[in-house]
């Protein structure tokens, strides 16, 4: 399987015990399955997969698979507990994830043999495809050398390229001979992502920007460059806004999730939450650089 187009990370609805709420997450899936997603990144970055108890982590790949249908949903199962990640793997494979996914080891001075048998070990433990998730911020650089090395385990087969490093991506894919699957992970760079040689795109600020990610994704297939630059442009503006005013992503979407009518509730804790005058606050802001429900989606 190639996974394509454009995928929102989804936001973990949580109630103020921090359990999923299941029914929002069916709302959700749903809203942007009716909007054209491609598929659903779960419980990565945006979905605090890493703050959130391995149950409740269960109960939102439950979620999220039911509601999808035929759309996939991407697992992101790593965990600092490695047999808990295996047991999460599991997991997704058994109600019917179509991929699994993982930082690298965090926190431990780990070298490249180190990283390289634990996602072999996390392949040996599924017979569906394995998606490295490539971040700076997880400390363990990802090479195109060692990513390429990965890409001789059966069956894993992709990679999310959170990073800005362009030159790397375009490197992988010649070393793979344009095999290895790629999707762009800075959402302010989606087009820049496609020219190098991404599949697709999957991105916490496509939550509620979606349309106008669709838009980079849709201009760029029919090879409109002027209309992709125009959506891609637009998508700046509102990321840069969000840049000058230190808003964090995580919090900016639940916020904007609950002007539209999404009951996503808070972070989880510690992270920053927007109360409602904040909320007020933020998209007021998002407004004046040109944020609209269009943006959002129907």
């Amino acid at each position: 399987m190639k996974f394509t187009g454009v995928m929102p990370a989804l936001v973990t609805p949580l109630d103020s015990a921090e359990r999923v709420r299941t029914d929002v997450v069916e709302q959700l899936v749903k809203f942007f399955v009716k909007n054209g997603a491609s598929g659903f990144y779960v419980a990565g970055g945006t979905g605090e997969g890493l703050a959130i108890r391995p149950g409740e982590r269960r109960r939102l790949a439950e979620a999220a698979v039911a509601s999808a249908g035929k759309t996939p949903c991407i697992m992101q199962i790593a965990s600092t507990d490695f047999n808990e990640a295996i047991a999460l793997a599991k997991h997704a494979e058994s109600i019917g994830s179509a991929a699994i996914s993982a930082t690298p080891p965090l926190f431990f001075r780990y070298c490249e043999d180190d990283v390289f048998n634990y996602y072999k070990a996390l392949a040996d433990a599924v017979h569906i495809p394995v998606i490295i998730y490539n971040s700076p911020l997880a400390g363990f650089p990802l090479t195109p050398d060692f990513l390429n090395r990965t890409f001789q385990v059966d069956n894993i087969t992709g990679v999310k390229w959170t990073s800005s490093d362009y030159f790397g991506l375009m490197r992988l894919k010649q070393l793979t001979n344009g095999e290895m699957n790629v999707l762009n992970g800075p959402d302010e760079m989606l087009l820049m992502g496609l020219v190098a040689g991404a599949d697709g795109g999957i991105g916490s600020t496509y939550n509620f920007m979606f349309r106008w990610f669709r838009g980079v994704y849709d201009a760029y297939q029919e090879r409109d460059l002027e209309k992709a630059m125009e959506y891609q442009n637009k998508v700046v503006r509102i990321i840069a806004a969000m840049r000058r005013y230190n808003l964090n992503s995580i919090a900016l979407d639940r916020a904007i999730f609950t002007e539209m009518g999404f009951d996503v509730g808070r972070c989880a804790f510690p992270l920053t939450y927007f109360d409602e005058a904040k909320t007020k606050e933020v998209v007021r802001i998002m407004r004046e650089e040109g944020w609209n429900e269009d943006a959002f989606g129907c």
